[in-house]
Order: C-alpha cells, then structure tokens, then sequence
C-alpha cells in the first residue's frame, strides 16, 4: 500500500511538475521582449537561450513537447513576453509568428537621437516619440528588458545613449518595436569597441564617454578619417593648454540648425554645451559618431596646427598653425 501511495505521489508531482512547466508563465507581468532563433540552432540551443532569457522555466520540458509532438521551429525574430507560457511561446516559435518581414534600415554617421528618430518614423518602423523616450532616458532609469551594457558604466548616471548607438546598416523586422532596434544598435557598437580599444582607452587615462563625447565633435566636424585623425589632435591638444575647442558643431547642437559658421553674438549663447564660453569637452555626445571617428578620438594624429576651417566650395578642411595665418584662410575660403 505504501509503495502504491509514493508512487502515486510521485506520480501526480511529475503530472504537476509537467503541467506548471508549460502552462504557468515565469511573470504574468513582464515585459515583451525581442527573441532571435538563427537559422542552423538546434531544439536545444533554442531551449537554452529562451531559459537564460528569462522566458520559460524549463529547457527540458520545452524540448520534451517539441520532439513528443515533431514541431518545427522558425529561424526569424520574435517579441516575446514572459507573461506567455512555455506552450504559447511554442506555438508561436513553430508557426514562425515573427514580428514581421525584415527590411534594412541606414542609420548615418553624426545623427543625433532625433535625426534617427525621424528616419525610423518615416519609414514607418517605430514612433520617433518612444523612440526618444527611451534612448534619451537617463541611465539610472534604465527602462529595457535587457541588461545595461558594460561600456555604459563610466557614462554618468544622468547621460542617455546619445553616442552609443552605432551608425550602420541593419536588418529588421518591419514591426521591429524602438527596444529591438536599440538593442542591436548597442550590441554593435560593443563590438566595434574592441578590447584593444578600451585598453587603449584606459592606458590614456580616458573614458569611453569621453572618447565617444569627443568622437561626436569630430564627426560633425570633418568629413576623411584623415581629417578626423588631426583634428582631434587639435581637440586633445586645446583642452590640454586651456584653450576653448570652440567648435560650431556644438554651436549647431545648441541652436538646431547645420550651418558651418555662427556670428559672434551666438558663440555668446550660454549652454554647458557652448565651446566657445566654456573649456573642455561638451557635457556629453552631441551626436552618434561612426568608427572613423572613433578611432580618431583615441588615436589622434601628433601635428602642431592650431586652427581650421572646411573650404565651403570644396569640403576640403584647411589648417593652420598661427592665427593669423587662420584669419588669411578665412579671408580666402570663407568670403
């Protein structure tokens, strides 16, 4: 009888154990979130990365169902809630309920969270609204399903993702929701951020932020790596004398607009953000620089120029060593 009555129990824990596995969500209030299965990933693989993603409670009892039953997995991206139980999230992974058709998208080098907000808007794949809300959020109101990267840790605490999110060309789903696309932006961009950069970074006694707050100015300002390479040499070089960057790029941050050259009363203009009142780098980002730019900010060419300016006809950057060899150049190419 005793035997009867454990195996019963052991029985009804199994039925129990199976059935809470695939029908109880791991959080009836939690947060959909993207969920890519590659093409070539085995059951197991999936299961494991649903497991570690917080999806479902059990690879194991994922598995069994998808072999009892010989599904088919789809390769594509989903948004995934675990508010969902593991036998919803089986349904929709078989029928490759995706979050839509892939398309790709061109985020450009220098454009700030607005300009890219307004790309994604007018090509009907996220509101610019929510976009901003949640790229421009503060770090210590950290609002994604997923974790902060790394990189982010010396950025201060009230900084938003300006900078960090990486100029390229994606593939996407075309419902793609603003956290996906956020998402792989960050993802790329710690990847382009290699390690012997960060060491580089740190054998300077810099911070990311400060490298990607730089890289910003030289984005907007020049156009050829080479360009970018001594100007921030220029740059690294100001801050180091005590001289004002006093770069327009800051000023067009301010003031919105895209021109080159601002009158004397608006270098007047009083913003943290403002180069020509106040030394050193910018608070933060005023754009999101792309890899040329990058690698100048940490690798900037030794020259002993001074001053420059972009010759409007040509885009060609003039340099110059002494002031007044500036103020010829300006006569000659800004007339």
């Amino acid at each position: 009888m005793k035997k009867i009555i454990i195996i019963l129990i052991v029985f009804l824990a199994a039925v129990w154990l199976y059935w809470n596995n695939l029908n109880s969500p791991v959080d009836k209030n939690g947060r959909e979130q993207p969920f890519t299965v590659s093409k070539g990933e085995t059951i197991k693989q999936i299961a494991n990365n649903l497991s570690k993603a917080d999806l479902i409670k059990s690879p194991f009892y994922f598995r069994y169902v998808i072999w009892r039953v010989d599904l088919k997995i789809q390769a594509a991206e989903y948004l995934i809630s675990p508010a969902l139980s593991a036998r919803e999230i089986i349904k929709i992974l078989s029928a490759g309920e995706a979050v839509g058709r892939d398309k790709n998208i061109t985020l450009i080098e220098g454009w700030s969270l607005k300009d890219m907000a307004a790309y994604l808007e007018k090509n009907q794949l996220a509101g610019s609204g929510e976009y901003l809300k949640l790229a421009g959020a503060p770090l210590n109101d950290w609002r994604f399903g997923f974790s902060r990267p790394d990189f982010l840790s010396d950025a201060p605490l009230d900084a938003g993702l300006e900078g960090y999110l990486f100029p390229d060309t994606y593939r996407i789903s075309a419902n793609a929701a603003p956290e996906q696309i956020i998402n792989k932006m960050l993802n790329n961009f710690n990847k382009k951020l290699t390690p012997p950069m960060r060491r580089d970074i740190t054998a300077q006694n810099k911070t990311i932020y400060q490298i990607i707050t730089m890289a910003s100015l030289v984005e907007k300002e020049v156009r050829t790596p080479a360009d970018m390479k001594i100007v921030s040499g220029i740059f690294w070089n100001r801050i180091k004398i005590g001289m004002p960057l006093q770069s327009d790029a800051t000023l067009s941050y301010i003031l919105g607009d895209k021109i080159g050259g601002h009158t004397i009363e608006q270098t007047k203009i009083d913003s943290p953000y403002n180069t020509y009142k106040y030394r050193g780098l910018t608070p933060g980002p005023i754009a999101n620089p792309g890899l040329n730019a990058i690698t100048a900010a940490i690798y900037p060419a030794e020259n002993d120029y001074v001053y420059f300016l972009s010759d409007p006809a040509t885009g060609k950057t003039i340099f110059s060593r002494t002031l007044n060899e500036h103020n010829e150049n300006k006569a000659k190419y800004l007339k």
